[in-house]
């Protein structure tokens, strides 16, 4: 970088209506191209991410990364929050509160109980447990549970309200102490001692019809702790790295040993792009890495974003408006729209956003594969002469087509890169590092022989069936 153009941030002041409220934005073809969710075919990032202890943490976990911040101050809180849960991640993780705890306390406020008396005498308490045997063994079950999930969470509160520098945890805080501190969960007995079933009733009445409100709530900021403990797990069984964020008019992306968080030994590569040099002219042969790669940038790009941290040694970089992909195209029978088509429409409505002279990053992975080679070519210069010009913005664009490199070398913010192949005796070996220049790659014809297609032809010729 030259001069003064990066500027970490140092201030650290927070909304939290804000952070609630304003996010990056992606649509939803953004999220299915980098893998984000679950489809019919595979697992998405989002459930390799889940390390949730309740149904209704995973609810909460799913919004937070669904939904990337737009601030800076907001990014930065969050890492903080998730820092202090990394640091206290075994006390966390030896709470006992599972998602059969949270389960049996919702059901317990929407079973129809018989009326427990507002003052229940000792002998009344008896013939309760007598005549309505069966209401009386799920009370005390139940009961059983809010005081695990009360007694959890105020060993939660003797720890985490200590932490006076971050105001997510100080919000969670506070809003766990306003229900945990009612007189009368003071008198709260353990588990093990709930012999006595006037005790046991008495406590029941007050949870069912005086406290029900407040518990349910205190579960809803139950489950906001659980998706914090998920990305803390996260974060520290994927080795991710908080990025150093920069304020800047112009967008700065730098990262440093970048993988892909779900491939296995993965082989980790660079990147830095900037408005003087804000366009990756990518190639290389099928199966070389591009896709992988870019499908890499992308998910480094937004999980900076959600602030749970990036699977990378390093990652510099200006807060973005929105992240961009065109990577899966598919044409619509029902609709009578080609590939092509789809292809054209994704890249207009792409341009028409990005021309608003905000932040994006956008991802193209072989740009107009739906038509013949002369248009493509002809296509993808044009499109990538265009986009080229629009500095506010970063793009990676892979092609097959490496002609049209020769006319686009007279533009300097634009960097070539490529994935080399090499090839031993008709076998590919991938190094899966990426490498300054354009490839000169012509592997379609290996490929083919290789897997014994041409040896099938040669065999129809001979025989003609």
């Amino acid at each position: 970088m030259k001069g003064n153009l990066m500027k970490p941030r140092k201030d650290n002041a927070f909304n939290l209506q804000e952070a609630k409220c304003n996010f990056m934005q992606v649509d939803k073809i953004t999220l299915k191209d980098i893998g984000l969710f679950d489809n019919e075919e595979s697992i998405g990032l989002i459930s390799h991410l889940n390390f949730c202890k309740s149904n209704g943490g995973k609810i909460q976990l799913d919004h937070y990364l669904s939904n990337p911040l737009s601030t800076i101050a907001s990014i930065e809180q969050r890492q903080n929050a998730i820092a202090y849960f990394i640091g206290n991640i075994n006390f966390v993780e030896a709470l006992t509160i599972t998602n059969g705890t949270t389960i049996v306390i919702e059901k317990f406020f929407d079973t129809g109980f018989k009326r427990i008396p507002t003052q229940i005498s000792l002998p009344a308490a008896y013939w309760y447990q007598f005549m309505s045997a069966s209401d009386y063994s799920l009370l005390l079950y139940s009961l059983e549970h809010l005081i695990l999930f009360y007694e959890n969470l105020n060993k939660w509160l003797s720890v985490f309200e200590n932490i006076k520098d971050n105001p997510i945890i100080e919000s969670l805080v506070q809003k766990i102490k306003k229900y945990t501190n009612h007189p009368s969960l003071a008198s709260l007995p353990a588990s093990t001692k709930l012999q006595n079933p006037q005790t046991v009733l008495s406590f029941c009445h007050f949870f069912l019809y005086h406290y029900k409100n407040n518990t349910l709530q205190l579960l809803e900021y139950y489950y906001e702790l659980d998706a914090y403990y998920s990305m803390a797990m996260a974060s520290k069984n994927y080795s991710f790295v908080f990025p150093t964020w920069l304020e800047n008019d112009t967008p700065i992306f730098e990262v440093s040993a970048a993988i892909h968080p779900l491939v296995n030994n993965a082989v980790d590569n660079e990147l830095s792009l900037s408005h003087q040099s804000n366009l990756l002219f990518l190639t290389g042969a099928n199966m070389a890495g591009k896709s992988t790669f870019i499908k890499t940038t992308g998910i480094v790009l937004y999980l900076a974003h959600i602030g749970i941290g990036v699977p990378a040694k390093k990652l510099a970089l200006t807060l973005f408006d929105g992240l961009i992909t065109n990577l899966i195209i598919e044409d619509n029978i029902v609709k009578g729209e080609s590939y092509f088509f789809n292809e054209v429409q994704r890249i207009k409505n792409t341009i028409e956003k990005i021309i608003d002279g905000k932040k994006y990053f956008v991802l193209i992975d072989e740009l107009f594969k739906g038509t013949n080679i002369q248009d493509a070519m002809k296509c993808s210069s044009a499109v990538i002469e265009g986009l080229q010009n629009l500095r506010t913005s970063l793009f990676i664009i892979s092609t097959h087509l490496y002609e049209i490199s020769d006319g686009l070398k007279g533009f300097d913010n634009i960097q070539f890169s490529y994935f080399e192949t090499a090839v031993k005796e008709k076998e590919l070996i991938f190094h899966y590092k990426l490498k300054k220049g354009v490839s000169q790659d012509r592997l379609g014809y290996l490929i083919l022989e290789r897997e014994g297609v041409v040896d099938l032809l040669k065999k129809i010729t001979k025989n003609k069936y």
